[in-house]
């Protein structure tokens, strides 16, 4: 079994430039703020992301999607409060507090940024030439050196992030890990796997670990929940209230 705080990906590794860090800090479970410090103030803000920052999360999850003139924004769902469809929407137009990905990047500085690629066939903005994944890579190229993990719950925008760049750590999202899922995510050359907390059990972690992915949970609200799975050698843990998991963790040192 990979030893806790040295799980890399089959073919690849972690804790470079371009890679991101908490797979190397030994016995820690990181503090992942979902969607920032969303209990605190709106999620996917640059309010909320700042906010996780100053708090002390290890790492910030936040969401992506085009406007119809082709800017990345931030945003969970497919549709704006007032009804209207982000894809069909100009970025010019769109609330304020909908920040791009270059101004959500700049707001978690300090922190490793989990960016979720929302691509899904039941929704509008569904594109299966994961023209938004390559374009959340052109981002990051342009940017330079950073930390980042690019995660999706449609295995092929997973895929079609890592060929485009293999050196970008990637991750797959699921409600469920069955037995070939670690071996297959493995297979695939990426980072880990991002399971729904509920399914997530010790043998999990062992047989992700085993294969050399990490194991980041969403979303856990639960400090007893959290610190078992913590106990339990999981990697990261998305949450609402980060400053609640961040005084829980302390409280056990």
């Amino acid at each position: 079994m990979v030893g806790r705080g040295t799980a890399v990906p089959a073919g690849g590794k972690l804790g470079d430039e371009r890679g991101v860090d908490k797979g190397y800090r030994s016995g820690v479970t990181d503090v992942i703020a979902h969607r920032g410090a969303s209990r605190l103030a709106p999620g996917n803000t640059t309010v909320a992301f700042e906010l996780a920052v100053a708090l002390g999360a290890h790492g910030v999850e936040l969401d992506v999607r085009r406007s119809a003139d082709g800017v990345v924004v931030v945003h969970h769902d497919p549709v704006l409060a007032d009804g209207r469809v982000i894809v069909q929407t100009r970025w010019r137009d769109m609330p304020d507090h909908v920040p791009t990905l270059g101004e959500a990047l700049d707001s978690c500085a300090g922190a490793w940024v989990n960016i979720e690629i929302k691509n899904s066939p039941h929704e509008p903005d569904f594109d299966p030439d994961d023209r938004l994944a390559v374009e959340v890579l052109a981002h990051l190229a342009e940017r330079g050196p950073g930390r980042w993990l690019l995660s999706s719950f449609r295995l092929e925008t997973v895929d079609r992030c890592h060929v485009v760049a293999p050196e970008v750590p990637t991750a797959w999202l699921t409600r469920d890990v069955e037995n070939a899922t670690p071996g297959e995510v493995a297979r695939r050359g990426h980072t880990a796997v991002h399971p729904w907390e509920p399914v997530i059990t010790p043998d999990v972690v062992a047989r992700c670990h085993d294969v050399g992915i990490l194991v980041n949970g969403w979303t856990c609200n639960a400090p007893a929940r959290f610190l078992e799975l913590a106990a339990a050698g999981v990697d990261g843990l998305c949450t609402d209230v980060p400053d609640v998991m961040l005084a829980a963790l302390a409280a056990t040192r």
